[in-house]
């Protein structure tokens, strides 16, 4: 097959299963699978920029979304006025004085020049730095936290338009990633492995835990999602109900017409999703592809193929890493905030690394490692079969009864047992079948592996496999 047709032929094969799934299960489970489908491939494409481009092996992808969704959260959240009165003052006081001594931390490290001073004064400053903002700090926290727990609790964010927080998230995982690379690149792929890895449950953690920012493990929910509708308004707007009454000939009047409307509203809400998540894909899949034909691109292939010789011909490596390793995490961070306002509300306890992280990777690998389309492709892919799996197994449980519950109760009542055991195995099987998408992720990698090592569209010229 050439490499000009197989993409075309993999991406009609994924729209045809896509529709035999609306024409099977209904479209409105075909649309929410498809933009989560969406969603994974900007995943999928950033991660592939960290990976494919450069070769850096990002075990912290879960970080970046989880920082995308709170700052999703802080962006379009309205304030808590009643928090803010009651502590957010001393709050903000102790992120001034974390501000002060990072700075003068920075210009201890900066500007002194003998070892000893540095180090021995920048001990003494996070010392200090400790006992004097701990106590502002956790008064605040403590007094913020203590207001109208089940309903408030937290400071809130700036009630602007959640597409801002898009923008935002981009710009705020720029800022960890480079923090992170400061730390962690240039050393060894198994280091920057376990940084990135401890510095994704350290974001988790503090998501769950510090309630006075994102509300914890009681969830914020009811986000704004403008300029998307939500279902309820346009079920009462009189624009749509004449809409809906066009489309599918039926009156106000009708028995049946107040559930075609909620049908149609969640559809409707479904399809600007889909094509707003489409444009985004759009913008990030054309920068992507240009960043990698361009000088800059062939340059971090040729770092990534043979780091000591990129070195050798006067290409500061590190400071290429970075560079890719941020641009990467800008859009892993838009992709955690598309996802928060696909959900309407952020669930800390929901940021697993088997979703976040492995899920992730597999996408990228099973894709195809360094092509954009790839990665895309295996976003769509592993996304469809991770949501279809449980439907399968159930559905292979349900006819496994029609088909053997006959032979096995005359077994068994030969055998004195009647049938309670073989319901039991039926119910065993139904119970099983959530699990059984975890066997179908390891059997799609291992004959991914196997059959494509280089993925489903393999980088065009690889000298190599992932």
């Amino acid at each position: 097959m050439s490499q000009s047709l197989r993409p075309i032929l993999l991406f009609a094969a994924m729209a045809a299963a896509l529709l035999a799934v609306g024409f099977g299960q209904g479209w409105p489970v075909m649309l929410v699978i498809l933009n989560l489908c969406l969603i994974s491939a900007v995943m999928s494409v950033g991660l592939n920029m960290q990976w494919g481009y450069a070769g850096l092996f990002n075990a912290g992808v879960m970080a970046f979304v989880a920082v995308g969704g709170m700052v999703a959260v802080l962006i379009s959240e309205p304030p808590v006025m009643v928090g803010w009165e009651a502590g957010g003052a001393r709050i903000l006081v102790a992120g001034v004085m974390v501000a002060t001594f990072s700075g003068l931390i920075y210009a201890l490290r900066r500007f002194i020049s003998r070892r000893w001073i540095k180090n021995w004064g920048t001990a003494a400053l996070l010392v200090a730095a400790y006992f004097i903002i701990r106590p502002v700090f956790e008064g605040g926290v403590t007094a913020v936290e203590s207001i109208a727990a089940a309903s408030a609790g937290n400071l809130g964010g700036l009630g602007l338009n959640i597409l801002v927080s898009w923008v935002v998230a981009a710009v705020v995982c720029m800022g960890v990633a480079w923090v992170i690379g400061r730390i962690a690149l240039g050393l060894r792929a198994d280091y920057l492995a376990i940084a990135t890895l401890g510095i994704s449950e350290i974001v988790v953690a503090v998501a769950k835990n510090e309630e006075w920012l994102t509300r914890g493990v009681k969830n914020i929910t009811s986000l704004k999602r403008a300029p998307v509708p939500r279902e309820t308004n346009l079920q009462q707007a009189e624009w749509f109900q004449n809409l809906v009454s066009t489309l599918s000939g039926t009156n106000p009047g009708d028995a049946d017409f107040k559930t075609t409307v909620i049908e149609a509203s969640s559809i409707f809400v479904k399809l600007c999703f889909t094509g707003l998540f489409t444009i985004v894909l759009g913008i990030v899949l054309f920068l992507a592809i240009r960043a990698l034909n361009s000088p800059w691109g062939r340059m971090m292939r040729a770092i990534r193929d043979n780091d000591v010789a990129a070195s050798a011909m006067g290409k500061n490596v590190v400071r290429r890493h970075r560079e890719v390793f941020i641009v990467g995490a800008a859009i892993l961070g838009v992709s955690g905030a598309m996802l928060t306002t696909l959900d309407g509300q952020f669930t800390p306890t929901g940021y697993q690394p088997l979703r976040y992280t492995f899920l992730i990777w597999v996408m990228v690998i099973v894709g195809g490692s360094g092509n954009n389309l790839g990665a895309v492709l295996g976003g769509f892919v592993i996304w469809f079969f991770w949501i279809e799996a449980e439907v399968a197994a159930q559905w292979i449980s349900v006819n496994m009864e029609k088909v053997l519950t006959p032979y096995l109760d005359v077994v068994l009542i030969s055998l004195g047992e009647g049938s309670l055991k073989v319901q039991h195995g039926v119910t065993w099987l139904k119970n099983a079948a959530p699990h059984f998408r975890y066997l179908l992720m390891g059997m799609v990698l291992l004959l991914a592996l196997r059959f494509s090592p280089r993925g489903l569209i393999p980088e065009a010229g690889a000298a190599r496999a992932h």
